[in-house]
């Protein structure tokens, strides 16, 4: 990012003014004077340590700036710079990369003003920068945006024990800073999830007569109200193979895209087997009324969800299967499912109950929140099935007890399930 900034910027443009911004004040100062011997000696520059400024012979100028904190960030708001640098990105919330975007403007007619950022995953920023940068990377939706992608493998100057030494980390940090894995966060809950493994189109146009389909719905107003339909085919393979979500949006607006997404699969309301949803949908509000009812007055029946969340979760984490560890995954996550795929890899851990997630509300710019996971949730949990581990067997002589595990159940036909789940519900 020096390098654009000074060597290509800087040089075609005279009188700019760049402001380059880094976490560490000392650090970025060791390393700037380090990269300026090795990497500028080519250039004419004057580099004054005292006032952090470095001037190029045209009057071009990058003034070294620090953040030791957000609040730090202040300092700099009100002025006019025509670049910016930000290294170590995410660790900036969104709203202070907002504030800090408001200085990146130019009265010139012969350059652009622009943002260059330079980070790793994870960080408070992380959702942002995926939102801004790497969704649109992957999709092939960059208009305002660029992401260049580089781990160490791409260091040609690097030495190679330093390789190693990223090799010996383990779990969220390997993946991150290794690999360059987006799709981690620290303290992730599902680190068994990879996008490539779990996520491919469906490779049918509507799911098999004889396969189960429901939905799953978790609601929202000033939130997302999300919904999902999932399939389950002969072998207990899970599909969930399309999504809606939406926000700010009355009762009547989601039903009739609920109603157009069954459709793209050939699909009607009385064709799913349940939808699931959360039980605020069936609380009642000051007018007697509850959203369940409105749906239903729509064409959709909801019933309610298994909100066990331990559990969900759980279940969850055994569809994605480990394949690092041989065990093939039994669920399928359609690529237009893009809110859900962006929120598994994101969930972490609850730092007072380790086997719950932590709850997670979206942003001020409506990005983030569990609400994709939460309807996710509800939808695998209708066809779980808690195991016994173990049982206290009395046999039938009375003349001792035995421990034991107890065995699967049989096979049972759609219509002794269907009997079952209506005495349960």
């Amino acid at each position: 990012m020096l390098l654009q900034m000074a060597a290509d910027d800087c040089q075609r443009f005279p009188g700019l003014k760049c402001l380059l911004l880094r976490k560490v004040g000392r650090a970025l100062k060791e390393g700037f004077e380090d990269l300026l011997r090795r990497s500028l000696g080519g250039l004419q520059y004057d580099y004054v340590a005292s006032e952090k400024r470095l001037t190029f012979p045209n009057g071009s100028q990058i003034i070294l700036g620090h953040f030791q904190n957000e609040g730090d960030i202040d300092a700099y708001l009100g002025l006019e710079y025509d670049i910016i640098g930000v290294e170590e990105a995410t660790t900036l919330s969104a709203s202070k990369v907002k504030n800090i975007r408001t200085c990146c403007r130019t009265s010139r007619n012969d350059m652009r003003p622009r943002m260059y950022y330079t980070t790793n995953p994870g960080g408070i920023g992380h959702t942002w920068f995926v939102e801004r940068f790497i969704k649109p990377f992957r999709t092939g939706a960059e208009l305002g945006t660029r992401f260049i992608p580089a781990t160490v493998d791409d260091n040609a100057f690097v030495n190679s024990e330093y390789r190693g030494q990223l090799e010996e980390l383990t779990g969220w940090q390997l993946r991150a800073w290794r690999y360059g894995d987006w799709d981690i966060a620290v303290g992730q809950f599902f680190t068994t999830f990879r996008r490539d493994v779990h996520s491919h189109p469906m490779p049918w146009d509507r799911p098999a007569k004889e396969w189960r389909v429901h939905a799953s719905l978790d609601y929202g107003y000033t939130h997302y109200t999300v919904v999902h339909l999932h399939a389950t085919d002969g072998d207990g393979h899970r599909y969930t193979f399309d999504e809606h979500a939406a926000r700010g949006w009355l009762v009547e607006a989601h039903a009739k895209a609920i109603h157009r997404m069954l459709a793209r699969w050939h699909l009607r309301a009385n064709d799913l087997w349940r939808i699931a949803a959360g039980e605020d949908v069936f609380s009642k509000r000051h007018t007697g009324g509850t959203i369940a009812a409105e749906y239903k007055k729509h064409g959709l029946k909801l019933k309610k969800a298994n909100t066990d969340r331990v559990s969900g979760w759980g279940e969850l984490l055994r569809v994605l299967g480990d394949v690092e560890h041989g065990i093939a995954p039994t669920w399928t996550i359609d690529p237009r499912c893009t809110m859900l795929l962006d929120c598994i890899p994101a969930l972490q851990h609850d730092p007072s109950h380790p086997e719950d997630v932590k709850k997670w509300d979206m942003d001020e710019d409506g990005h983030g929140g569990d609400d994709a996971g939460d309807s996710a949730r509800y939808g695998l949990m209708e066809l779980y099935r808690p195991r016994m581990t173990s049982a206290s067997i009395d046999l039938s002589s009375g003349a001792k007890r035995t421990r034991a595990t107890a065995p699967a159940l049989p096979a049972r036909s759609d219509a002794e399930i269907d009997k079952l789940l209506n005495e349960a519900a």
